[in-house]
């Protein structure tokens, strides 16, 4: 599979534009993660066992790619529990795997007080070394934290039992809230102070087709003050904080913007809030990353693709403050000829001088 075509021309400064809700020079392109799978298909050969090899060959890819940063993630991880199934994507891993949303790690306090809290260590962190150490002239870091605060609590409880814990057991629900978020702000402090990292993603998943997870009024006790710590934390840094957020979040909005302090979000479907609707609503507010539906991306031609890239642009680029990229990930089952005509008709027409 050919890389797409394009001559790379990395710039960190044109993500430090757009997170400043400026226009830099051409819209940039940004993701949450690109499966392994689409990654090997892109190369046609599967990446180095060395560590340090490894790196080195992601960050040419995304260089190839037309990115101005490489990703990076941790070793830090709440365990918790999962299901799994036959994966029939056209580049199948052979199993997939989902989080056991009726059960979780944690439905008592014995659970709790046996549960193997994660303690971040410096090993944790060696893919940001990694990282960091293979970019290529031009190219920032941008690391992907271990998930986020509701995410992990989610998973560790399941979201049922959590549910439930809510009314039954609140002090419990706190409890692991308080454990995760001190966690995590330690763990996003450490990632904001690299000097090589330009800016940090949050993936917390908080909404579904229609709502948040829990009300809006649970998520400012139990989920915003520790999402705002670690905010506040990456700010002190001088790094934007981005958040990555699935689902309808239209009623907390202005609580992830004005409270919890997000600079740039990340993650939208057209069935909830289309990314051109969200730049009029939010972009004199935040950067406003990717869009392009994923579902939509999935079904369509490589034409039809570059058509509706083409009217993401002509809405999203004025101003700047955009970059374009996918509404959620580019997963192992995107076609990557829809991939790589979303990324050419992005160069192709993502130039403002």
């Amino acid at each position: 599979m050919p890389y797409p075509d394009l001559k790379p021309d990395p710039n960190f400064d044109r993500l430090k534009t757009i997170f400043a809700l400026k226009q830099p020079d051409r819209v940039p392109f940004i993701e949450l993660f690109l499966d392994e799978e689409i990654m090997v298909s892109l190369r046609e050969a599967p990446f180095s066992a060395d560590p340090a090899r490894r790196w080195q060959e992601i960050a040419d890819l995304y260089f190839r790619l037309g990115y101005d940063y490489v990703p990076a993630s941790t070793g830090l991880g709440f365990p918790y529990h999962t299901v799994a199934a036959e994966d029939t994507a056209p580049l199948s891993r052979g199993r997939r795997s989902w989080v056991q949303e009726g059960g979780g790690a944690i439905q008592t306090w014995e659970d709790f007080e046996r549960y193997p809290w994660p303690l971040p260590k410096d090993e944790h962190y060696l893919p940001i070394e990694y990282a960091a150490a293979a970019r290529l002239d031009g190219m920032g870091l941008i690391p992907i934290g271990p998930g986020g605060v509701l995410e992990n609590v989610m998973w560790v409880m399941g979201y049922g039992p959590m549910s439930y814990a809510m009314a039954d057991q609140p002090d419990l629900v706190q409890a692991v809230f308080d454990r995760v978020g001190g966690t995590l702000v330690k763990a996003f402090d450490h990632m904001a102070g690299h000097q090589a990292v330009g800016a940090v993603f949050l993936g917390d998943d908080m909404g579904f087709k229609t709502q948040t997870m829990m009300s809006p009024e649970e998520m400012r006790k139990y989920v915003f003050p520790w999402q705002r710590r670690i905010a506040e934390a990456v700010h002190a840094h001088g790094k934007p904080l981005l958040l990555h957020a699935c689902g309808n979040l239209d009623a907390v909005m202005d609580d992830l913007i004005d409270y919890v302090g997000i600079d740039a979000k990340h993650s939208f479907e057209d069935i909830i809030t289309p990314v051109t609707e969200a730049k009029r609503k939010w972009g004199g507010r935040i950067a406003i990353l990717g869009g392009l539906d994923l579902d939509f991306l999935v079904r369509s031609t490589p034409e039809q693709v570059r058509s509706r890239t083409r009217e993401v642009l002509e809405v999203c680029m004025p101003g700047g403050g955009y970059a374009l990229g996918t509404g959620n990930s580019v997963a192992n089952y995107v076609p990557v000829p829809n991939y790589l005509a979303m990324l050419e008709e992005g160069w192709r027409l993502g130039r403002y001088t």
